[in-house]
């Protein structure tokens, strides 16, 4: 009986301390888009519950409500934007939120239409691009970088086909609306696009497997890891101003930046989605 007792204690002893230690852990609440961002996250989580921390994902499918929960401070911290798109938001809403890291971008693919090859695009191709001004100036960079056209000086992510000073092939360059592009591929030669407007896509319900789907590895070209472009949209992780050295969110970006995490963005996305410098 005494035998008994003991182990019913020591049991009990062991459940407690479980669910002392499982209450101690240390809650990040973290806003995402679905993919990639929650799925990183996911992996990250693996990382840090070791360390005491409970990380949990809350995912939109939108691009303003994690700002505003963030703000609001229904949220630790936010993955799913890149810092051009931050900043305007803090001009816009009068937030003041900040990025902590940069974890990955997703680069800019140059893709066969009627044209299967850069090599074969004949003079007066037609090359489309997207109409919105931060992704045509990425897109015309990729251009540029392949030596089709010149940009005039300081255009840079500014840039739209106005800016063009030089175009030995005479390409005609069409400025398409970013969730048509895909759809546009069999009617031009080539397009410029990447991965998130792929995701702009399928949220619009347009049936992008139909056509093949895009991946980066078969673009005809990509953007540079050190393109500007690359380092200038590099999806990051955003916290409220003041808060950039809380140790759970240091912690966060650490699991999110280390080799684990970079070899899973690697072997599940196969280039469309690179882990940052």
């Amino acid at each position: 009986m005494h035998l008994f007792r003991t182990a019913a204690v020591a049991a009990l002893a062991l459940v407690l301390g479980g669910a002392l230690s499982a209450s101690a852990a240390t809650k990040i609440l973290v806003g995402a888009s679905p993919t990639p961002h929650a799925e990183i996250l996911k992996e990250a989580a693996a990382i840090l519950k070791p360390q005491g921390y409970d990380l949990q994902i809350v995912e939109y499918s939108d691009y303003v409500q994690p700002n505003m929960a963030l703000e609001g401070k229904e949220l630790d911290a936010n993955f799913f934007q890149h810092k051009p798109y931050l900043d305007d938001f803090n001009k816009e809403k009068g937030t003041r939120l900040v990025s902590i890291g940069a974890i990955h971008y997703e680069p800019f693919g140059i893709y066969a239409g009627k044209t299967k090859a850069l090599a074969d695009l004949k003079d007066g191709a037609l090359v489309a691009v997207p109409n919105d001004t931060t992704n045509e100036a990425r897109a015309l960079l990729l251009l540029q970088d392949k030596g089709f056209i010149k940009l005039k000086d300081g255009a840079g992510l500014t840039a739209t086909r106005r800016d063009i000073v030089e175009n030995p092939k005479k390409l005609k360059i069409e400025e398409i609306e970013a969730a048509q592009l895909v759809r546009a591929l069999p009617d031009v030669d080539i397009a410029i696009t990447t991965r998130e407007l792929a995701r702009m896509i399928q949220r619009a319900g347009i049936a992008f497997t139909a056509l093949g789907g895009l991946k980066v590895k078969d673009a005809l070209a990509a953007e540079a890891a050190d393109s500007v472009a690359a380092t200038t949209y590099a999806n990051i992780v955003a916290v409220r101003a003041g808060e950039e050295q809380r140790p759970e969110l240091q912690a966060l970006v650490k699991a999110l930046k280390g080799d684990q995490v970079k070899e899973y963005m690697n072997k599940k996305y196969e280039g469309a989605v690179v882990p940052a410098n």
